[in-house]
């Protein structure tokens, strides 16, 4: 089953064609870059792909589940329990601690506190942030907001994640440092991710990279 299946998705915003029959596949644990000049697509592509909007036509598949199909619950609950997304400003809650930030998806889902203290304990560690668990995300860096926000991306163990310029708010070293971490959480917990990018950088912890111009993808796939 693969993680991601797109087929021949299209979508408008009046009459303009933003999306114009978009095909792509990411296997399990397969990581891929998708570069392209701004008002290229990307985005709404990756919207589409979260549930956030609807193609007008097409199909999207997620670890087999059909999108077309879903209200808006059940977008919600894929959110919640099968795809996340990193983003380039982290949106982190201010009013919530990094552990906290970790921890509130799985509030969302009704995980139980003590399952919920091991994932946030594990995660915390795994992104080498336990000496700023109790920190306020006004209190960190940038890179220490992102790798929470990677944390909080994991830690309801998705089958994919959608990640939107990670690496666009940081330093180059800073980024670099992001970049490894994503690959080494993603190959250890076997997460597909799609990575939209306009950094040649992120293509090195890439699989394959694919470019979009004008809503399609160039190179198309089948």
């Amino acid at each position: 089953m693969k993680a991601l299946q797109v087929s021949r998705v299209i979508k408008s915003y009046g009459s303009t064609e933003v999306l114009r029959g978009v095909s792509l596949s990411l296997e399990p644990g397969e990581r891929v870059a998708l570069m392209g000049p701004s008002g290229s697509g990307k985005s709404t592509l990756l919207n589409c792909i979260g549930g956030i909007d609807r193609p007008d036509e097409g199909s999207i598949e997620i670890a087999g589940e059909p999108l077309g199909g879903l209200d808006e619950d059940g977008l919600c609950r894929l959110r919640r329990e099968t795809v996340s997304t990193v983003f380039q400003f982290f949106h982190l809650l201010p009013t919530l601690s990094a552990s906290e930030n970790i921890e509130f998806p799985l509030q969302l889902q009704g995980v139980l506190p003590r399952e919920r203290d091991r994932r946030v304990r594990d995660l915390i560690e795994e992104v080498g942030l336990s000496h700023r668990a109790a920190a306020m995300p006004h209190e960190l860096s940038g890179g220490e907001m992102q790798r929470v926000a990677i944390a909080r991306a994991l830690v309801i163990e998705p089958r994919l994640i959608l990640a939107d310029e990670p690496t666009g708010n940081l330093d180059s070293a800073t980024g670099e440092s992001i970049l490894d971490l994503l690959a080494t959480l993603g190959d250890r917990h076997g997460t597909a991710m799609l990575v939209v990018t306009h950094s040649p950088q992120v293509t090195r912890i890439c699989r394959r990279v694919l470019e979009m111009r004008d809503g399609a993808l160039i190179g198309q796939e089948a």
